[in-house]
């Protein structure tokens, strides 16, 4: 995404209309200098300010992000990059958010087995070790959420019998038996509970 090349086209947009940066401001409801900022290519418009644009000038959201018009062929192609682009960040944050999960998960182990062994060894009394005992289980147990929330949105699970991609709910991921990749689910759209398969996208 060439950043220069949409401000230059936002630009021209703008004088087509016979628009100052000022007027157009006004209409779409931000300040000259935002404008300014967006025709010089050191910022992108948020989403929903691409919609507004797009409605303003009447042109697509392909088009505002290719920096210029689009014949049919280039539209389509254009539309398939932005696909590939946005599968590709989906997939990198799931990788990045089992990461944060197997870290998460190391760590609640070893903090959880060290208050218990310290528990264990040290000379102190039983409302102590007891208080220790506690506090493991809870580190186990926020741990252990703490992975579910990072890893149930991390890609979907697929439905061996009929193929469906699915994310299911937090009940489902954490009642479900698992082995590594594959967690017993059931299905939303055939209905059957099966090991389903983890893809990242």
């Amino acid at each position: 995404m060439d950043m220069q090349k949409i401000g230059k086209f936002l630009a021209e947009l703008r004088r087509e209309k016979n628009l100052t940066q000022d007027e157009l401001g006004e209409k779409i409801g931000v300040t000259n200098k935002t404008v300014s900022r967006w025709e010089n290519g050191n910022y992108l418009p948020p989403v929903e300010i691409l919609q507004i644009l797009s409605e303003f000038y009447n042109i697509t959201i392909n088009e505002l992000l290719s920096g210029g018009h689009l014949d049919e062929k280039r539209y389509k192609e254009n539309a398939e990059e932005y696909i590939v682009t946005d599968l590709m960040k989906k997939r990198k944050d799931a990788k990045k958010r089992l990461a944060a999960s197997f870290i998460v998960a190391a760590i609640t182990i070893l903090a959880s087995l060290a208050v218990i062994l310290m528990s264990a060894l040290l000379s102190a009394p039983i409302w102590l070790r007891i208080g220790c005992i506690v506090l493991s289980v809870t580190v186990i147990v926020l741990g252990i959420g703490v992975c579910c929330v990072l890893t149930v949105d991390a890609g979907v699970y697929e439905c061996p019998v009929c193929g469906e991609k699915f994310v299911p709910s937090m009940k489902d991921f954490i009642f479900g038996a698992h082995m590594f990749t594959k967690r017993k689910l059931k299905c939303p759209k055939c209905g059957k509970k099966s090991f389903c398969k983890k893809r990242l996208s």
